[in-house]
């Protein structure tokens, strides 16, 4: 069978068929991918029907695969993605992937990119994964705006995405959360590169020295526009696609899916390569 390669959306996405299983596990395969992550951001493996051992293989050729803690697999560079709390003990958070947001953004290097492949996918077609550019969400704003944002710095908390899902917690579920250390970061991410892409979504909590309605406003005016149609692409799933994405230039989100839905995502992360400046 013939690869083919189709891009998807304006500015983001790009979709290949034609590789499966073991044939993604090839370094020629991988500088591929590598190079389309650079140009797209997402990479979408249509029915890659790719086995675990051959995921984790293949994460290791694209980068430096972390460890997932309580991935509920038997290896630890897998976790399992579903809101079954019998095959995770992440699954009560799971909501909170319902909005928009960027992995690891409480921590000194984020990830550098995640690995998703469908093991099963929802029987009423919910569950679908929606990425967006932060890149050229931010290489379109006018000049002016763009000196003005890069002066902002914004405090990034595992509290602020938990809120979104549960707006009163209780003393003791605020505590909890308040002990994932929070972390203040640049709004604008300037890459050793040059290039540059906005830092928000969920866990964006405030803008600092600025009155909390106006940095909430300027967040979420920020967030509406890098997630509008011209920076978004939507991807359906099939058993066996494999998505792989720019975690540091998307931002992504499921669409909701219940806690009795039969979804079930593999998920392999790689390491983080540069600080956020």
């Amino acid at each position: 069978m013939p690869v083919t390669t189709t891009p998807i959306g304006p500015t983001t996405g790009l979709e290949i068929t034609g590789l499966h299983g073991g044939a993604l596990v090839d370094r020629g395969v991988a500088g591929d991918c590598l190079a389309a992550l650079e140009r797209y951001g997402v990479v979408i493996y249509r029915d890659a029907d790719v086995g675990d051992d051959d995921l984790v293989a293949f994460s290791r050729l694209l980068g430096e695969v972390v460890p997932l803690a309580m991935g509920g697999h038997e290896r630890p560079e897998i976790q399992r993605i579903t809101r079954d709390a019998s095959k995770s003990k992440l699954a009560a958070y799971r909501e909170a992937t319902f909005f928009w947001h960027i992995d690891g953004t409480t921590d000194t290097l984020p990830n550098k990119a995640t690995l998703l492949t469908a093991r099963q996918v929802s029987d009423d077609g919910s569950g679908d994964t929606e990425f967006a550019n932060t890149y050229a969400a931010f290489e379109e704003l006018p000049e002016e705006e763009k000196r003005e944002l890069e002066k902002l710095r914004v405090v990034h908390s595992f509290a602020a995405s938990q809120l979104l899902v549960y707006p009163d917690p209780s003393p003791k579920e605020r505590a909890a959360w308040d002990r994932v250390p929070s972390r203040e970061h640049p709004l604008v991410w300037t890459r050793r590169s040059g290039r540059k892409s906005l830092l928000i979504g969920a866990t964006a909590g405030e803008v600092v020295g600025r009155p909390a309605e106006e940095g909430r406003a300027l967040l979420d005016r920020l967030l509406e526009r890098a997630t509008s149609p011209r920076f978004t692409i939507r991807h359906r799933w099939r058993p066996g696609d494999l998505v792989i994405w720019d975690n540091t230039g998307m931002l992504h989100r499921a669409q909701p899916y219940g806690e009795n839905s039969s979804r079930l995502m593999h998920r392999t992360s790689l390491a983080g390569e540069e600080e956020v400046r």
